[in-house]
This record gives structure tokens, sequence and C-alpha cells, in this order.
């Protein structure tokens, strides 16, 4: 799929990643440390009812300079100790909340990079929760890796510990490229390290992560990893787009001064991919997932089921609402987004003593609501159906209409471009939509404005 260079330049805008409604720029600072709880106890009586629980490793062993997560370099094992205790007592803190009638349906570990520490940590957080809560019928046990610091006995612990599923961060194969963004490269051969996952019984999917847009990537080059990636053949794979946004994280100035593709260069990139894995009989999820047609994420799309939370795209079997823990996690309830201290330090001794380290928060009213159900619907399924939405709203869709700020005037704009196609009862994105699909989203934000050095850009 080819984007000319003149829709490009229109709509390569600053544009939130809508991983959340509200996006996350619009939480604002949390005095009162009751609230939390108050919204954790009317969690239990709102849909989804599945507990979904995420874990925050900020440890890495050195910070890639394209990254844009809070990570930590790790100094000495008795803050990795420290660390720990701190998040099994936050779950304690949090447990007493929560209907124990609830089910366990995914449990995901993200950083920094989680693997950087001892398994038997992670082991401990999962048993906790285990001993807790009872789990649906395949539930979704998730580790992010860095393959510079896997190998297989380390394998071995975390299928001990209940891990099923396997992202593993490959970023690229070319070694100069990963060494111009300070990461190491894969200790063990990537397809070797797969293979070993998968000979796992209680493996359910292995995914491969690559990041386009850095220092010294060209389409060739790039097209060389991907095609070795579609030879390992993961269930998943992930193409993120680099978010440069230095003003946020200073480091990333670093690659600036080294040189970035320019945004016609990584639409190149981004569009030699696609017809690579697409190619291979992958289809694209979302825009930025590929998966194989027989994974949920495939067939959830195909039903337009589709869902996404801050760890990515997911099924409506496996997600739920999200219970953060560790520093920056974001708990995504249906009433609002709450998010933990960045620091440590404070994150620390908030838990010891018994505060709820939350530093951020947004409830979310009821036309928030109601537009969050729309845009991810256009973000996950690339389509939107008025009746349903309003319906499941018990809302008419002319009110529907008027919280989103429905505006055919620009709806036909963009499909004079060639991003969309609509009538009165619906929207579907075209291929070419489906790039921008975080334009047409915006869209329907009524919280939106175009800002520089607020969100990363589309492309």
């Amino acid at each position: 799929m080819k984007l000319d260079k003149t829709l490009l330049d229109k709509y390569n805008q600053a544009v939130p990643r809508y991983t959340s409604y509200p996006p996350a720029n619009f939480f604002t600072e949390e005095k009162d440390k009751d609230v939390y709880s108050k919204m954790i106890k009317q969690s239990n009586s709102t849909s989804p009812q599945n507990l979904a629980f995420y874990i925050h490793i900020p440890f890495c062993k050195q910070i890639c300079y394209y990254c844009g997560c809070n990570a930590h370099k790790m100094h000495k094992n008795t803050d990795v100790e420290s660390y720990i205790k701190a998040v099994k007592k936050e779950i304690n803190l949090i447990i007493p909340l929560l209907n124990k009638n609830r089910k366990i349906s995914q449990i995901h570990f993200g950083g920094g990079t989680p693997n950087a520490i001892g398994a038997h940590y992670l082991k401990e957080i999962i048993d906790l929760l285990s001993a807790n809560f009872a789990f649906i019928d395949k539930p979704e046990i998730a580790i992010e890796c860095h393959p510079a610091l896997l190998d297989f006995q380390y394998i071995d612990e975390l299928s001990n510990a209940g891990f099923n599923r396997f992202s593993l961060g490959i970023q690229d194969f070319n070694s100069d490229v990963l060494s111009s963004v300070n990461r190491l490269p894969s200790a063990l051969p990537v397809e070797d390290l797969v293979a070993y996952l998968r000979s796992k019984p209680s493996t359910i999917g292995v995914n491969l992560d690559f990041i386009y847009g850095l220092p010294g990537q060209t389409v060739d080059s790039f097209s060389q990893s991907i095609k070795r990636a579609i030879g390992i053949q993961p269930d998943r794979l992930v193409t993120f787009s680099y978010a440069h946004v230095p003003w946020l994280k200073k480091h990333q100035e670093i690659l600036q001064k080294k040189g970035l593709p320019t945004s016609e260069e990584k639409m190149a990139i981004f569009d030699k991919t696609t017809a690579l894995m697409t190619n291979a009989g992958y289809l694209p999820i979302g825009f930025d997932h590929f998966a194989q047609p027989n994974d949920e994420l495939s067939i959830a799309l195909s039903s337009k089921q589709l869902h996404r939370n801050f760890q990515g795209y997911c099924t409506r079997r496996t997600t739920g609402q999200v219970y953060a823990f560790g520093i920056s996690g974001i708990s995504q309830l249906e009433c609002g987004y709450f998010q933990n201290t960045k620091d440590i330090d404070k994150y620390l001794s908030f838990i010891e003593n018994d505060i709820l380290p939350i530093e951020k928060s947004i409830i979310i009213n009821s036309e928030q609501n109601i537009t969050k159900k729309v845009i991810n619907q256009i973000m996950c399924n690339q389509y939107i159906h008025w009746k349903s939405i309003a319906d499941e709203s018990n809302i008419t869709i002319n009110d529907l209409k008027s919280i989103v700020n429905y505006n055919v005037i620009k709806l036909q704009e963009m499909q004079d471009d060639g991003l969309l196609e609509f009538d009165q009862h619906h929207i579907a994105a075209t291929e070419t939509g489906k790039v921008l699909i975080r334009n047409i989203a915006a869209l329907f934000d009524p919280m939106y404005k175009a800002e520089e050095n607020r969100y990363s850009k589309t492309v």
C-alpha cells in the first residue's frame, strides 16, 4: 500500500496513539489516594468482569536510545529485591478490594526488561495472584523479553513459573543498527530461542517485536530482518513506528544527531514490510501488528471483536479491567484510569507506609465513555456501526454523533482522499485509511487539538 507524498504531508500529524481514551496526557494529579480504592470496589460491579493484571519491571542492563518507557539501569540486586517486595505488598493492598469470584484472564509483565531480573521474582508475583484468584480457561500469562538476556535455562524457569506467551524484543536483526541505538543483540540465535519456547507444552504464542524509523535503517536492510522473521514463523509480529519524543525522553536526542529516516523513508519501510508479511500469509491487525490467520487476534478482527489496552491488541476473551502494579503502571477501569508514580523512591516510600502510589488519574464521564467506544471500534476493527454503539450506550444515533462531533464535511474530505468510506449508518477505513487510522480516530475526539511536542507523529 503506497501513500503518495501529498497524503503523507497532509496527514503526518501529531496524533494520540489512542491506547486509552482519554489519552494519558489528560491525566491530572491525584491527591486523594482513597479515590482509587473506591473505584476498585466499584469495578467489581462493572464489565468486563475478568481480571487483567499488569506488572511493571523497570530494570534494564542498559538503556536503549530509542526507549520511551519508564526504564532504569539496574545497579545492584538489592534494588530488585526491594522493588519486588514493594510490588507484592502493593498487590496485597489491592487484593482485599477485589471480588474473589472474579477470574484472571491475563497477567502481563512489561518494562523495562522483565527478564533482566531473576525468574524466581516473577514467579513469586504470579504465585501470589494465583493463590487469591482462579483463572479462566487458557489465560494469557505474558512477558516481554530482551533476547540478549535469554537462554534455555531462563526459558525453563519462565515456563515453570506459568508464562505461556513470550514477546521477544528483536527491534532489528542488523547488528550495526542495534549498536547505533545502544541495544545488545540476541545472545543465542533467535531461531533456536523460538524453537525452544515452542517445545514447551504450555506455550500458546511467541511474538517478535521490531521498530522501524531508527538511524541506519533502509527499506532493504529492514526487509532482510523481516524476511528472517518470517522464516522463524512467529504467531504474531509487531512493527512499531519509532516514536520520537525527545521533549519527554532526553536520551532520544542522541538518535536525532545520528540521523533519523524521513517520513517518506519510514512509509516506504512500512509498505515493504506490509507486503512481505501479507504475502507470507499474515493478516494485518490494527496499524502495527500482524498475526497468523488462526491466531486469536485474527479471529477477533474477523468478527469485529478486537480490543486494545496499554499492553497492545487483545481479545475480549483475554482482556478485562486492568489493575497495574509497580512504578508508572496504569490501571484501566471502566470508570477511569489511575497511574502510579514514576519515581522508584516515592513508590517504595508510599508502599512502606501502606499508601497506594497513585500519582495521576482521570475519571471518565458518560460522554467520554461513549467516545471511548467509538474510538476503540475504529482503532481496533477499522469500522464503526453507529446503531450498534448507540444501542449499547442506550442513546439515539443522533445523540451519539453529537457527542463525538460527527462532521460530514471532514468525513467527505477523508473519503475523497481515499481514507474511508461512509454513509449515515457506518464508517469503514480503506487500506490507505488503516495506515492513518489514528487520524480517522482523532476525527471523533472532541478533546483533540493538533499540537507539536504533545504526541508522536502518525508516521
